[in-house]
């Protein structure tokens, strides 16, 4: 029996259907379609066979059941070079399909808004399309399948490199086909797993099921990782390629590399603090920790205080702020070689500048960070939206947590207790709140010491609490910042009162730690003897 060569086209997004199914009529085939995109092919002018013409059988339950039967699985399924597969289509009358153009049920754009109910939500889930997708990747030996858009003019081209029916030449690429489908499909199956997860009599979603099930999409191959001899890419999760790092708009220079990407993170974490901030903040980061932070008057200001910290470190860093970028705080930046700068946004003038340099990659944030409202929220989800889990690879597995919430600058945390002698001056207050915002983003072990909205010195990574104390101190040293009247931040506890003994012989009258540890009292007792005012937050800022 000879088989007219046919496609099956159902697809919920319509981009190029029409001009597809238009090439594919003119190479010959004949056209089976269901609801909408029939409609959409016959309005292009395009014969259509409906697919309930060919199983002899009208479409139920508002379009539930439609393309699930023999006359349509048969021809997707029969091998074409087994007799007894061809002879059973031949027995039933049911003609091969060749190519199939399936996308699914608009599932995760249904619930991207909220709002949505768990039975319009189900209405979402497709089944007779993975069910055909899956089908047809099965059987790739024998034909074409499709779910994305992109990849119909490939198909045409394979089409008319054929060799007669046999298309032996396109193997390769029908398997690369069949692999993308049953990936969209894995995507598909685990955004419906989650939602339900998420969506039961609980009072809030299950952020560590007992099965983690993100699926990751490579946005880019990178030159390398850490080091040259290191392969790397950039992946991104299915539902969150425009937010976070990836929703990153870079404007100019060079790729951006691995170590690049993880400094960015760096840098976006430790501004997080400062997303609800009256004044401009800049943050300039080193190897994933900040090597200044400062807030200030203007955004040029703020930047010279925070390089004024640690201006050698700084040297091949990145800078992050929370305000559009001015010309003259552009030209005070032209002067440092710098690897990266990401801001809400550009001047001209700034942009002209800091574009002259080649390799200096400037980043925007994206579209929907709009204004001080958008800039806010933007940074203020970093780490949390759209996934409020942080997942970290070690050697054998990975580890997941809950992402932490900033302590946002300028916003009063009542938790916070005074537990020494004399409280905080207002001004000290100011220091200490600008403090632990600031370590947020610093590597345990940390000490941060600072005064007037700007870091003084910074000790971060460190094994001992002592020894970032000590490097703290030699940082402010080293950029020639006296410490008199300064502030401290503490990560974590003092595990003893050395901490608290070296910082009062450095000039620190006021320090904001967690507390918690079982020598508090030896601790808080050196703060008295010292004159110091100690504030407890009651929360550690552990960053490993």
């Amino acid at each position: 029996m000879t088989h007219p060569r046919r496609a099956l086209l159902s697809v919920s997004d319509k981009t190029g259907i029409d001009s597809f199914g238009a090439a594919l009529v003119e190479r010959g085939f004949e056209l089976l379609s269901t609801g909408g995109t029939a409609r959409t092919l016959q309005a292009a002018g395009l014969p259509v066979t409906k697919v309930s013409e060919v199983t002899g059988h009208p479409e139920i339950m508002e379009g539930r059941v439609k393309t699930l039967h023999p006359a349509i699985h048969g021809p997707l399924l029969a091998r074409r070079d087994q007799a007894e597969d061809m002879a059973a289509l031949d027995e039933l009358g049911y003609g091969l399909i060749d190519i199939v153009a399936v996308n699914l049920y608009p599932f995760r754009e249904t619930i991207a808004g909220g709002g949505v109910t768990l039975s319009e939500a189900m209405e979402k889930v497709d089944i007779g399309g993975p069910t055909m997708i899956r089908a047809a990747a099965k059987n790739h030996a024998h034909l074409y399948v499709a779910v994305d858009p992109e990849d119909y003019p490939r198909i045409l081209e394979a089409l008319d490199g054929e060799d007669d029916r046999a298309r032996e030449g396109g193997s390769s690429f029908r398997r690369e086909l069949a692999a993308k489908v049953f990936r969209h499909v894995s995507e598909y199956d685990h955004a419906v797993a989650d939602f339900l997860a998420q969506t039961g009599e609980s009072a809030a979603p299950e952020l560590l099921p007992e099965q983690l099930s993100p699926v990751w999409t490579r946005r880019a191959p990178l030159r390398y990782g850490e080091n040259p001899d290191q392969e790397a890419a950039f992946y991104t999760p299915a539902e969150a390629r425009d937010r976070g790092i990836a929703g990153l708009k870079q404007l100019h220079g060079k790729e951006l590399s691995y170590n690049n990407l993880l400094d960015l993170d760096g840098a976006l974490l430790s501004l997080a603090p400062f997303a609800h901030s009256p004044r401009p903040a800049v943050v300039i980061v080193k190897h994933t920790t900040p090597a200044g932070i400062a807030v200030g008057r203007t955004l040029e200001v703020a930047y010279e205080a925070a390089l004024a910290c640690d201006p050698v470190s700084a040297f091949g860093g990145i800078v992050a702020m929370n305000r559009v970028l001015d010309a003259p705080t552009a030209r005070r930046m032209s002067e440092l070689f710098l690897e990266c700068v990401v801001a809400p946004g550009y001047e001209s003038e700034a942009y002209e500048i800091l574009s002259a340099k080649k390799n200096l990659r400037l980043l925007g944030f994206p579209a929907s960070a709009e204004g001080p409202e958008g800039v806010a929220a933007f940074l203020a989800g970093h780490g949390r939206d759209p996934d409020p889990r942080v997942v970290r690879g070690i050697y054998g597995g990975v580890l997941v947590q809950t992402a932490p919430t900033p302590p946002f600058f300028g916003v009063e945390d009542a938790g916070w207790k005074v537990v020494t002698q004399r409280a905080p001056t207002p001004e000290e207050a100011g220091d200490l709140a600008f403090a632990w915002a600031a370590i947020y983003g610093v590597k345990s072990n940390a000490i941060l010491l600072a005064r007037g909205g700007a870091t003084l010195g910074i000790g971060a990574g460190q094994m001992s609490r002592v020894d970032a104390s000590r490097l703290a101190v030699q940082k402010a040293s080293d950029a020639k910042l006296g410490l008199e009247g300064s502030a401290l931040a503490s990560d974590a506890f003092f595990p003893f009162r050395d901490g608290v003994d070296a910082a009062a012989a450095a000039g620190v009258r006021s320090i904001i730690q967690p507390g918690g540890s079982v020598r508090d009292e030896e601790v808080i007792a050196a703060a008295d003897e010292h004159g110091i005012a100690m504030v407890f937050t009651g929360r550690r800022l552990f960053r490993h």
